[in-house]
């Protein structure tokens, strides 16, 4: 028999697209014979997946999980592609993706890290996914993932439309002290006003120069037309850029449970500071319109 080495695995797997764990066992299987292992794979099913790979999964899932972490807190988000809405609500598909943010807790966001995790029953992520494309018949791809934490606070998080897999996924770090409940309470209304607002930035200084240059640039353009003299144009530049900064950054917004306070007071009257937030929403950046979380934003305000 053949020794069954790593790189005979590998070989395996780039030559089949299945998984580590099964391109091992087909190898043990087969006494080492290549040929006979992609045979063996191709009987028990798993080869099939490798045949979708070029398909498109553009549909899918956002989920996360968060732990506590002695007086803080992490949380981790992943997005799970598949290549319809049926699968996407599949109940195993979404038990995967829940298993998958829950080993992402450990993996400091690194994707590959998280391919090569282990989750229930001991296979990796990637050879999870492998086996279920084999079963279900569908591409699917964990396109990315992203870890956050805090040392003393708590890692505030909303998935829309519920629970913890759905299409629009956030989490928010709250830095202070205090009730953890009350913080986590407050974490998640921040989550949830993100997931409806999609700030580009935590504050101002963190937006790209070149975009704010170029918004003063056309709002230049559009206050000179006006005729008005130089120090009334730059007076205007000035509050369209205001403005453009209460539009676009997160502690600049108005709170959409409460429109008379923006996001860094409301931060600011608890005590606590916001210091980064994540927001995944499903399918390659391309926002997709919910009629129903300005009603469920507008139930909680009721409430």
């Amino acid at each position: 028999m053949a020794e069954i080495t790593a790189g005979l695995v590998k070989a395996l797997r780039d030559k089949s697209g299945v998984g580590m764990m099964e391109c091992k066992k087909a190898l043990q299987e087969t006494g080492g014979d290549m040929e006979a292992a992609v045979d063996w794979l191709r009987a028990k099913g798993h080869a099939r997946a490798a045949k979708k790979a070029d398909r498109i999964a553009a549909d899918g899932v956002i989920a996360l999980a968060v732990r506590d972490n002695a007086a803080g807190m992490i949380g981790a988000l992943i997005e799970l592609n598949a290549e319809t809405d049926f699968v996407a609500r599949n109940a195993a598909f979404q038990d995967l993706a829940r298993q998958i943010a829950a080993a992402a807790l450990a993996v400091e966001g690194d994707i590959e890290a998280l391919r090569a995790a282990p989750i229930t029953g001991g296979a990796t992520v990637q050879d999870a996914i492998t086996n279920l494309i084999a079963t279900i018949g569908e591409n699917m791809v964990l396109r990315r993932a992203t870890l956050m934490g805090v040392d003393a606070g708590v890692i505030g998080a909303y998935v829309h439309p519920t629970g913890d897999v759905g299409r629009i996924g956030v989490l928010v770090a709250l830095e202070g002290e205090g009730d953890k409940g009350k913080l986590r309470d407050l974490g998640r209304k921040i989550a949830m006003h993100i997931a409806h607002a999609n700030p580009s930035s935590l504050s101002a200084e963190d937006l790209d120069p070149d975009v704010v240059e170029r918004e003063r640039a056309i709002f230049s353009e559009q206050a000179l037309a006006s005729g008005k003299p130089p120090a009334v144009v730059e007076k205007m530049v000035e509050g369209r850029i205001r403005k453009f900064y209460e539009e676009v950054v997160l502690l600049n917004q108005a709170f959409v449970m409460d429109p008379g306070q923006t996001i860094g007071q409301l931060v600011a009257e608890a005590g606590v500071k916001l210091t980064a937030f994540a927001r995944f929403a499903l399918g390659e950046g391309v926002e997709k319109e919910s009629a129903d979380l300005a009603s469920e934003v507008a139930a909680l305000t009721r409430a």
